[in-house]
């Protein structure tokens, strides 16, 4: 059986260097930006309220477990990240529509209206940044990011037994022009970021 080491070996070592010391300058250059939109509201809304409004909108009303879950993180952290967007009227808390002792999370029409604005802000951003990409050369680059966030996903997957998470299957579908997509889903709304922002 092959070691990670004779895995390494047979491929270039110089791109390989290079591939992972552009993708720790993304991360550090996405940490500094949040990548959260251009003009009033830019980092209008924090990363963690960003991907818990996305998922309900893509996914529908849901409980807790179900929407931890998807996300890769614990039913603790999300009543604490989704708790302010309760508050301020972006989710609601319904009951199941089969179990009326059950609570499911969804989305609010106010919740629905912010999220769009955020949306909007986020794609001029994504223009702004990709200035002078053909449209190919975005829905090229959209696929890989994709394909490699889905890797990074199972291989976490596979290291806590957890299921895959944020993968191809549940990013929104890019739009004909991928200039105008939204960006790609950053997985790690692990708790670790700011709180939400969403007054």
């Amino acid at each position: 059986m092959p070691t990670s080491q004779d895995m390494t070996t047979e491929f270039d070592p110089g791109l390989l260097d290079a591939l992972q010391h552009q993708v720790a300058v993304f991360a550090r250059r996405a940490e500094q930006t949040r990548l959260g939109g251009t003009g009033q509201l830019r980092n209008s809304m924090d990363r963690a309220a960003y991907l818990l409004l996305n998922r309900l909108d893509q996914e529908g009303p849901m409980g807790v477990k179900a929407l931890a879950a998807g996300m890769g993180i614990d039913s603790s952290t999300v009543t604490r990240q989704v708790a302010p967007l309760v508050d301020t009227g972006l989710v609601k808390r319904t009951s199941h529509p089969e179990d009326g002792r059950a609570v499911v999370l969804q989305l609010s029409p106010r919740g629905l209206a912010r999220l769009e604005e955020v949306r909007s802000s986020r794609r001029q951003l994504m223009v702004e940044v990709t200035e002078g990409w053909t449209p190919d050369e975005r829905e090229s680059f959209c696929t890989l990011l994709t394909r490699f966030n889905t890797a990074l996903s199972a291989r976490q997957s596979a290291h806590t037994g957890a299921p895959a998470t944020e993968s191809a299957a549940t990013a929104p579908a890019a739009p004909a022009d991928p200039a105008g997509a939204a960006p790609a889903a950053d997985d790690r709304a692990d708790g670790t970021s700011e709180s939400a922002q969403t007054s």
